[in-house]
């Protein structure tokens, strides 16, 4: 982790920082006028150098008398001094408090601008929640058995694990949104910095820093995955017969997409990249309700069977079930990046930020369940156990490449390279901001434009190259989904009892353990039968060599 800030830090109000050329100073000093009442540390919990801060005890703890106040004491008009007063206490107010904030973070992309709103967090919530990892839930029921119809009394223990993945996640969702400002002054902008808060300074970067890194990198480079592959089944389906003799390559696509995400990554930071967070949250609820209305519109395959899958043993069984269910946890990705959304919104103690952030995803995981849960059943329902491991985007294309009109499928196609491209800016902001902060710690002076555009035309050839050396990354979702569970199912529970230490043998007390423990014994048993997955299946690590 690079250390944040150097040398004295002068005092500041605490606003949100402006963006890059607007003319509105950093600092704003207020009037120094005497004051009763004093100033408390505001401390505790980790170390956090880019927020250190003091502030008074509350909005109230500015304690300033009252005859100084009163417009009408010594029966006469306020004088300017009085008047002074008056506007200050009510700016303070206002403004919410003094804090000693470090000057960088108005130099990197995630900090840059604070003037987020409810919107924006719908929004970038919606892309980061819902995405290609949807399209896979029917393969995870085809492990885990769902009745013919599911709204008939048979069970369905698909739909019952989706169901308690979706719940706590959003329990866990909520838990973040709250330990963002849990310390009064201070804010965890970032995920690894809530960890360190938690967990302490070493043990919260081992703990946090390599499953935020994949969620964050290593989306990325799947998205390129999948963006160049659908972009070649968009090509493919549009030209049909009338295609080139000599086509592109996979790899060619590969790079087709690259340099398309490398042009939109010039948007400078979080908030500038809303509309296309916009963008990528129409396309994934759009794309995902037309896979599963045209599936289920088209006659099924006469062998489909709605029977789990069955194993050559009780032990290859309980493996795929695993693996199945790191499938689900996989598809609720983007807790890694829920600090870092509401660090774009300005925070006060009249407005905190949590309340705009918390109003925001709520209405994003009520679409993304709208989404999740049709998809799950309705594919599974028009495929069965007949889902290829590529998911409904495979199906549609196997089984009804001639049955539905190109033009359809060639939409559906679209749509999906359209929400690649919008979810890759989003969940490469985090690696941006990682490369600026190492860059802007060692010269105390932000990024050119040049410097910013060479970190993410370089991070997109890396990416770029991964995909090409290690093309069968995109089929790990059940490892992966294991080895990236804590940070959504586990990390958060944990943190809330450490930062909030609820009374022992408390109701929370009990609740956030044992989510936190039974998510942890989950994340090794998905991963193992991720591991196991890969090894029966046969996979074949063809490096350098994509389809």
């Amino acid at each position: 982790m690079e250390e944040r800030g150097t040398g004295t830090e002068s005092e500041l109000v605490s606003i949100p920082a402006t963006p890059r050329g607007i003319s509105t100073p950093e600092t704003v000093t207020p009037p120094a006028v005497p004051f009763s009442g004093t100033a408390t540390l505001g401390g505790g919990g980790g170390s956090n150098n880019n927020s250190k801060s003091w502030t008074p005890t509350g909005p109230g703890s500015l304690m300033i008398s009252p005859r100084f106040l009163s417009p009408s004491a010594g029966g006469g008009s306020a004088t300017p001094v009085k008047r002074v007063l008056v506007n200050l206490r009510g700016y303070l107010e206002e403004v919410g408090h003094l804090t000693k904030l470090n000057p960088q973070d108005a130099w990197l992309p995630i900090t840059e601008s604070r003037n987020g709103n409810a919107h924006y967090a719908a929004f970038h919530n919606l892309t980061a929640g819902i995405g290609f990892q949807a399209l896979l839930l029917p393969v995870a029921f085809s492990f885990l058995g769902c009745a013919e119809v599911c709204v008939s009394a048979g069970r369905s223990w698909g739909i019952i694990c989706l169901t308690i993945a979706y719940f706590w996640q959003l329990y866990t969702l909520w838990i973040l949104v709250k330990l963002h400002e849990a310390v009064p002054g201070r804010r965890y902008n970032r995920y690894v910095e809530l960890a360190q808060a938690a967990f302490g300074e070493r043990l919260g970067v081992w703990l946090a820093l390599f499953p935020t890194v994949y969620l964050s990198a290593g989306t990325a480079t799947a998205l390129i995955l999948i963006g160049g592959e659908t972009m070649k089944l968009f090509f493919q389906t549009v030209c049909g017969p009338m295609c080139s003799p000599n086509p592109l390559t996979t790899v060619e696509w590969y790079l087709v997409f690259t340099s398309l995400c490398i042009v939109l990554s010039q948007l400078p930071n979080l908030n500038s990249i809303a509309g296309l967070s916009l963008i990528g949250a129409i396309t994934a609820i759009t794309y995902t309700t037309m896979s599963w209305v045209l599936s289920v519109s088209q006659s099924r395959p006469p062998s489909v069977s709605y029977q789990p899958l069955k194993a050559a043993s009780s032990t290859s069984s309980i493996f795929s079930i695993l693996n199945a269910l790191g499938i689900i946890a996989f598809a609720f990705r983007g807790h890694n990046l829920a600090l870092e959304i509401q660090a774009t919104m300005p925070s006060t103690f009249k407005h905190p930020a949590h309340v705009p952030m918390w109003r925001g995803a709520k209405v994003a995981y009520l679409l993304i369940a709208l989404c999740l849960f049709p998809i799950a059943i309705g594919g599974f329902w028009a495929y069965g156990n007949l889902m290829p491991s590529g998911g409904m985007l495979s199906a549609l294309y196997i089984f009804h490449s001639h049955d539905i009109a190109r033009g359809l499928l060639a939409t559906a196609f679209l749509l999906v390279v359209f929400n690649c491209l919008s979810s890759f800016q989003i969940y490469s902001m985090p690696v941006f901001d990682s490369f600026e902060a190492g860059y802007t710690s060692r010269t105390n002076r932000p990024c050119s434009v040049w410097v910013r555009s060479g970190f993410r035309v370089f991070y997109g050839f890396i990416s770029f190259f991964i995909g090409v050396a290690l093309p069968f990354l995109s089929s790990l979702a059940g490892l992966l989904g294991g080895l990236t569970l804590p940070v959504t199912f586990a990390y958060p529970c944990f943190m809330w009892v450490l930062i909030k230490k609820p009374q022992r043998f408390s109701f929370s007390w009990y609740l956030n353990w044992s989510l936190g423990i039974l998510g942890i014994a989950f994340s090794l048993a998905f991963s193992i039968g991720g591991v196991w997955s890969m090894v029966n299946s046969g996979l074949k690590l063809k490096f350098f060599k994509p389809n």
